[in-house]
């Protein structure tokens, strides 16, 4: 009798994740991707069931192993992954999040990979590094347009190969990226690591990166300084003569978040590299790279976002505290209601960002991806952080999975820039191009009138744009991130919301979540969180 189990929420599941999350089947039918529906439905039954989550359990428990040598004593730079990691993998790259949309080139392919990206990886975060980041390469790569006609068919493939071997014998590869440097992070322009040409057109590189994830790609791309500068250089794993490339992985880091990955330190002597671009031009070369990792960086916070709200709501429903179920004591309908406006706006403004880079709006992405990239990264470990409080001391536990979630929630903050370097790249854009700065606020006033509210704070926003400066940075950014969540909202959700987010985050903005002086409509967004 002691032992009588009460007052306990049941095992989640939605069943279909991509079915049961109404914001983002609303912005891929919005942004022209209805036609992926039954292939995200397919992901989503996957994504939702027990086999899937116990996938993504097992990669976080048992942690990838270095071998750096074999039994003989060769050196084999080798990282072990547990068997469920490849089944992630598998199905990832099975479903295209990888880099299908790159060999399919008809409307809203990208839309539907990133609403893919958010339905496949609460599973596991660990091994969407490697998937984003061979998703990322492939523009890159095609500065030289040799080498990606080598490359380009085996990344786009949906056939994953966990094999440690030469490419000719693959029929799928993965990518990865050597980027940081000791010496600085964003800074890349400091780096020391050196590339020396050789007669068969090859360069030999030498260096050490601080930070490598993935070491088991079957490529990199990585930033060395040729004799005209910093280049961009792709490093194969294996050489097209069998060999191993000497890439030395010298350790790997033991990180805050995700355990499932594999993240590195290298040493480079001599490695054969290829050169992506001209020589010099390493930064030009990486930036459409660049931009399509900070996609997934926002991609990743919306995801958390769902990912928290789903279980606090799923919590809420089926604990009762006080007399009443939780989701129907007044001040907890409040905080959910608040998780679920915050995670309904994040969702809107990372399928917005999909839909501009599918549609190569290059005016509007240029500045809608370091907005929406620094916003939703900020916003993301404190709405995992009030998930969890709302589980209580459940939640605090390894067993719940918010523990995870909550490690990974700082994560795409540092990724691909930091808030920081983020915040100067939009000032260098508005000061820079006039016309993509016009282009923002043609997204964020096609709301005009639908609120005076939202008015008045944008026509403040344009009033000041001539006015911002390095120190003040982050704050314009945070307005004007915002308002595009308002007016997405305003235009785009079902009545009340657009309104309740305006009242929340632009009048009278609490703190904490649940603490702003607004009534929302608290059942509707509950229900397009997870439906009854």
């Amino acid at each position: 009798m002691t032992h009588t189990v009460t007052n306990q929420p049941p095992p989640l599941d939605t069943g279909d994740a991509y079915q049961a999350n109404r914001a983002l089947r609303d912005a891929v039918d919005r942004y022209g991707a209805a036609w992926a529906d039954d292939d995200l439905s397919r992901l989503g039954v996957v994504s939702a069931s027990q086999e899937a989550a116990e996938w993504g359990r097992l990669a976080e428990a048992n942690r990838p192993v270095l071998h750096s040598h074999d039994r003989y004593g060769h050196r084999v730079d080798r990282v072990e992954y547990h068997p469920a990691y490849h089944e992630l993998m598998r199905t990832a790259v099975g479903h295209g999040l990888h880099a299908a949309p790159w060999a399919d080139e008809q409307r809203g392919s990208h839309v539907a990979r990133a609403a893919k990206f958010i339905v496949w990886t609460p599973v596991d975060y660990g091994h969407s590094c490697p998937i984003s980041m061979t998703h990322a390469v492939v523009p890159a790569l095609r500065h030289a347009p040799d080498l990606a006609a080598e490359w380009e068919p085996r990344l786009v493939s949906l056939s994953y190969d966990r094999t440690d071997g030469p490419v000719d014998a693959k029929a799928g590869v993965i990518a990865g990226m050597a980027m940081t440097e000791k010496q600085g992070g964003s800074d890349v322009r400091t780096n020391t690591t050196t590339a020396v040409p050789s007669s068969d057109g090859s360069y030999a590189i030498t260096g050490h990166k601080w930070f490598c994830s993935a070491p088991m790609s079957d490529m990199f791309l990585t930033l060395a300084q040729a004799p005209e500068g910093l280049t961009c250089f792709l490093m194969p794993r294996w050489l097209p003569d069998g060999t191993r490339n000497p890439i030395r992985i010298m350790r790997l880091k033991d990180k805050l978040g995700d355990r499932s990955n594999a993240s590195s330190e290298i040493e480079m002597e001599g490695v054969v590299g290829w050169r992506v671009g001209d020589e010099g031009a390493g930064v030009k070369t990486i930036i459409e790279m660049v931009n399509r990792t900070r996609l997934d960086c926002a991609l990743g916070a919306a995801a958390q976002m769902r990912h928290g709200v789903v279980e606090a709501v799923h919590h809420s429903r089926h604990r009762s505290a006080f007399g009443k179920d939780l989701v129907e004591q007044p001040l907890m309908r409040r905080v959910l209601g608040d998780l679920a406006l915050e995670s309904e706006a994040a969702t809107a403004a990372a399928m917005c960002l999909a839909d501009a880079l599918d549609r190569e709006d290059h005016m509007l992405s240029r500045m809608l991806t370091p907005v929406v990239k620094y916003w939703l990264a900020k916003r993301t470990p404190g709405h995992a952080a009030e998930a969890l409080e709302v589980l209580g001391g459940a939640g605090y536990v390894e067993e719940s999975g918010v523990p995870r979630l909550f490690r990974q929630s700082p994560l795409n903050g540092i990724w691909e820039g930091s808030g920081n370097v983020i915040c100067l790249d939009v000032l260098r854009v508005m000061r820079s191009s006039p016309e993509a700065v016009d282009a923002f606020f043609a997204e964020v006033e096609a709301a005009a009138g639908s609120n005076a509210a939202f008015d008045a704070a944008a026509g403040r926003a344009r009033h000041d744009l001539a006015g911002v400066e390095e120190a003040t940075a982050r704050r314009f950014v945070e307005r004007v991130a915002v308002l595009l969540q308002a007016s997405l909202l305003l235009r785009h959700a079902p009545a009340g919301i657009g309104d309740a987010f305006v009242g929340a985050r632009v009048t009278d903005p609490g703190v904490a979540y649940g603490a702003a002086a607004t009534d929302a409509p608290t059942d509707v967004l509950l229900d397009r969180v997870l439906p009854t």
